[in-house]
């Protein structure tokens, strides 16, 4: 069957379409993305603007429609950080599942947290002991750690990209004051909210996952030499510094990195230095596989009992 995963993110609304069915591994087939940054449309009172939702309904109108044409068995959609946390996030969805008949759905923390480690899980398999994955989006960081398909320990905490990018980083390139507060910030809220069931993981196998970690391993591949399927603690904390004093257009130069992801992408580097230091992760493998493969994998699960 063709099944279709309608993730609507804080930076991007994407539809990924796969051909998949029980016990198989999903292939992938066409994508649709639309880079939005939800979060910039956010009023004082916390609520997503007008334009906003509009630009939102149009993605998501643009993506249901691309799923039809590759005609799409079911589309599995569901909203993250920015919808969850939005004061008129219940009222958007509501609307948006009326106007285009779809049952987009929004996850919590712990789900994204528990769906991303099943997809990591189904990736490196049981050989791979137990497993301790992290995820930075544009809104929230999770973390994972278990033996089993479904993880022990998840925590989801408010330090995604895009969200610390707004709220302390200005100037091009950004001020030294805003480093400090942001790096202050992470590592005051990694300090404060940790479990000791992620503090005493006692992980085998360290992951990340996500664009963010994909983006750092490869600037870290470029300058050091690392192999780009794995984040090295010690290249990140020598690449900060240099990624800091750079300015957007300079972040946008490097390869693989996007116009949206050069403003991102220190905020992003800054929480993936601070919560691998806290959890003393010094490799994490990069894991292809995530939420919108968990969210899949768990359908064909329900599919097949």
């Amino acid at each position: 069957m063709r099944l279709g995963v309608l993730d609507v993110g804080s930076n991007t609304i994407h539809l990924q379409v796969m051909d998949a069915h029980p016990g198989a591994r999903p292939t992938p087939t066409t994508n649709y993305k639309v880079e939005l940054r939800l979060t910039e449309y956010l009023d004082i009172s916390g609520a997503i603007s007008s334009g906003g939702i509009q630009l939102l309904n149009d993605a998501i109108k643009e993506a249901v429609a691309h799923a039809l044409a590759n005609e799409t068995d079911e589309i599995l959609a569901f909203a993250t950080s920015a919808l969850r946390e939005a004061s008129n996030g219940a009222q958007i969805i509501a609307d948006i599942n009326k106007k285009h008949d779809i049952d987009l759905q929004v996850l919590n923390g712990d789900d994204e947290a528990s769906m991303t480690f099943l997809a990591v899980r189904r990736w490196l398999g049981w050989s791979a002991g137990k497993l301790l994955v992290l995820d930075i989006g544009g809104g929230s960081l999770e973390i994972a750690s278990g033996i089993d398909e479904n993880p022990e320990a998840t925590i989801s905490l408010p330090l995604g990209a895009a969200r610390l990018t707004r709220e302390f980083l200005n100037g091009d390139p950004y001020s030294a004051k805003g480093i400090k507060g942001l790096e202050k910030h992470a590592e005051e809220v990694l300090k404060d909210a940790m479990p000791n069931s992620l503090k005493t993981h006692d992980a085998d196998h360290f992951v990340a996952t996500s664009k963010t970690f994909r983006t750092l391993a490869r600037i870290c591949a470029q300058w050091y030499g690392d192999n780009p399927k794995f984040i090295e603690r010690k290249s990140l904390n020598s690449a900060m510094p240099r990624l800091i004093e750079m300015t957007s257009k300079s972040r946008a130069d490097l390869p693989g990195v996007s116009a949206n992801r050069a403003q991102q992408i220190v905020a992003g580097g800054i929480v993936a230095l601070a919560v691998m230091d806290r959890l003393d992760v010094d490799e994490a493998e990069i894991c292809p596989w995530a939420l919108r493969e968990g969210i899949l994998l768990r359908r064909l699960d329900w599919l097949s009992d």
